[in-house]
Order: structure tokens, then sequence, then C-alpha cells
């Protein structure tokens, strides 16, 4: 009887495995993703260069808002004597005038008042460019159809010069008259506190244009 014995197989006694074709595979899924990466990478720098070129120099150094510039906040003002004519005033106009230049307020709507050249108790400005008040003056011909407009109680007339605003009152003894320069805006808006001194100082008349009655 034949006698079997145990021996160990070797690995040449196995048959051979087919490898996988990993690498291959490998080879692929990197090359794609290579592909996407060299896509991506110049879009990401694209858009971060579109973004920054959007900010203006000043947000790139300062993340900060700068606040917009006003008519009573853009750079510094002057506060030297404004020039103003000074005509001489018959006694009731002079006395007139010497009460609503002692009332005016110290700022009309935040422009200090400044001084003036001649006739303090007859004139008074206001920032710069300034607003100027002067008292005692002609007042303007106005037809009925011209337009007047009351504020706080006075009748304004006004007229247009090349950088300013004139406005007369039309209803009062005495003449007031408010040059408001074009660099703040509509001129009506200026008028207004002067008109409250004006109601409390200077007297009305009794027959003022038809448009002041309106």
């Amino acid at each position: 009887m034949d006698k079997i014995t145990d021996s160990p197989v070797t690995d040449s006694d196995q048959p051979d495995e087919v490898a996988p074709d990993r690498p291959a595979r490998d080879r692929t899924t990197r090359g794609a993703a290579l592909i996407a990466t060299l896509i991506a990478l110049p879009v990401t720098v694209l858009v971060g260069a579109l973004a920054f070129t959007q900010l203006s120099p000043d947000e790139r150094a300062d993340p900060a808002a700068t606040p917009s510039a006003t008519a009573t906040s853009v750079g510094p003002r002057s506060t030297a004597p404004v020039e103003m004519a000074a005509p001489a005033l018959a006694e009731r106009p002079a006395t007139v005038c010497r009460a609503l230049l002692s009332q005016l307020p110290a700022t009309v709507n935040d422009l200090p008042q400044r001084p003036v050249t001649a006739g303090p108790e007859q004139n008074a400005a206001y920032g710069d460019p300034a607003v100027t008040v002067a008292c005692g003056g002609a007042k303007p011909a106005v037809d009925d159809t011209d337009h007047v407009w009351t504020v706080n109680r006075v009748c304004w007339y006004a007229s247009e010069e090349r950088d300013a605003t004139v406005l007369t009152t039309m209803d009062r003894e005495t003449a007031v008259t408010v040059r408001v320069p074009h660099f703040y805006g509509q001129g009506l808006q200026w008028v207004a506190p002067v008109s409250d001194t004006i109601v409390a100082s200077v007297p009305s008349v009794a027959d003022p244009p038809s448009g002041c009655r309106a």
C-alpha cells in the first residue's frame, strides 16, 4: 500500500490568479482629477481678482465706510468777515433792523454766524459760502401774477442770480433780503429760521401783494 504523506503545496503548485486592472483605473481617475483641478484653479483666481478690483482704492486700504459730504460738512470753512454793503437807513427802518439783528439766531440750519465788513446792525452772514441777511433794502416790484411764498407767516418773493437765490419779504414794514448761494440747494428752506425772528421784530404791512393774502 502506498504511503500518503502530507507535503506542503508551494506557490508554484497553485493556479495563477488574474491580477486586477487597478493601475489602469487609478491612472484614469488621477488624470480626471488633475484636469478638474487645472480648470477650477484659474476660475477661482479670476473670481478673486474680479472681486478685488470692484473695491475702490480707499476701500482696499480701509474697510471702514467714508461718510458722504454734505453742504455743511465739506472742507474747512472760512470765519473771515463777509463783505456786505451798509446803505444809510432812515430812523424808523434803522430801529427795526437793530431789533431784528439783535434777535437773529446764532446758527441757521447748522451754519454758524460770521462777522460782516459793514453794518452789523443791519447785516448778518452765516456759513461759507455765506448765506446773508440784509435789512432795510428796497422791495422788488411784484405783479399780482408773480409767485410769492409764505414761510412761517412771512411772505417771500424769490429772484434768481447766476449763483444764488435772492429772497425778499413782501409783507413787512421794512424789507429783509436773504441771499442763498445755489451751493445749498432750495433757497426757501433757509429762510424759515429767519422768518420766525422777522415775525417777532418786523411789523407787517396792511396791504401786502395779493399773493401774500391768498
